[in-house]
């Protein structure tokens, strides 16, 4: 479902810039020979995009506990997921993991940057130092780590909405986040990287998000975000999991 609704707005939203463009300049090497067509065609194009906006997210549950991941959160209505295989034992790919830094993971600073609206800002996920692994700069900013299973899998958390005014209540800790699972306004966002023997020296590497809005406003205004930002956010991931491919198989043995 998120892969469609990102489809319908990048969809819209590219077929209804030709058609904004010809309110004022009619592009008619497109076709667009007036001003009225191109009102129609920025329309539909509008039309397209306010629909992946405003699809629904469905709830959805694991059947089964497999993870840590799974425990913390079972229910959720967004998902990303990627995976990569890596040449090495578990123990040297858990090993890179947590070394890797912001600099290895291809096209991290120019997306994060474009996320930002180019704004500059402390240190962050989204403004993040070169010379520190990810992962730290993860956990000393926005995010918390819910759990850890060495060698087998870590689980981060963050919150991507909180109600109007909210201000968080001393230090952050696993419990107090839990409790704001199910409470009105607020999207806790949990993501892990598993990693799983595959065989032949082989380690399977996942990593998932999942996200849960309690209520429908909460829902359906993270939607709007989230179908926004999905690509890029899917292409920082698949370029994390290839750094930490990279540097645990750089590495010799």
């Amino acid at each position: 479902m998120d892969v469609l609704c990102c489809i319908l707005v990048y969809a819209g939203l590219v077929s209804a810039f030709p058609g904004f463009v010809s309110l004022a300049w009619p592009l008619r090497f497109l076709g667009i020979t007036n001003r009225g067509a191109g009102a129609i065609v920025f329309a539909s194009g509008a039309a397209v995009a306010l629909a992946g906006f405003l699809l629904p997210a469905p709830e959805k549950r694991a059947s089964v506990v497999e993870s840590h991941l799974d425990d913390f959160i079972p229910a959720y209505q967004f998902r990303e997921f990627h995976e990569v295989r890596v040449q090495r034992p578990r123990e040297r790919v858990y090993a890179a993991l947590l070394q890797v830094r912001a600099d290895e993971i291809l096209f991290l600073r120019t997306l994060v940057w474009i996320r930002r609206g180019g704004a500059e800002g402390p240190e962050s996920v989204l403004n993040p130092r070169g010379d520190s692994p990810i992962l730290d700069v993860a956990l000393r900013t926005s995010f918390l780590k819910l759990a850890e299973e060495p060698g087998r899998e870590i689980v981060i958390g963050t919150l991507v909405a909180v109600p109007r005014g909210w201000r968080p209540k001393g230090a952050p800790t696993v419990d107090g986040y839990r409790k704001l699972f199910g409470e009105p306004g607020f999207a806790p966002a949990v993501m892990n990287f598993r990693l799983e023997d595959a065989g032949a020296g082989e380690t399977r590497v996942t990593s998932e998000t999942r996200i849960f809005a309690a209520d429908a406003a909460t829902r359906r205004r993270f939607a709007v975000y989230w179908r926004l930002i999905y690509p890029g956010s899917a292409l920082i991931r698949r370029m994390w999991l290839r750094a930490i491919r990279v540097r645990a198989e750089s590495h010799p043995g």
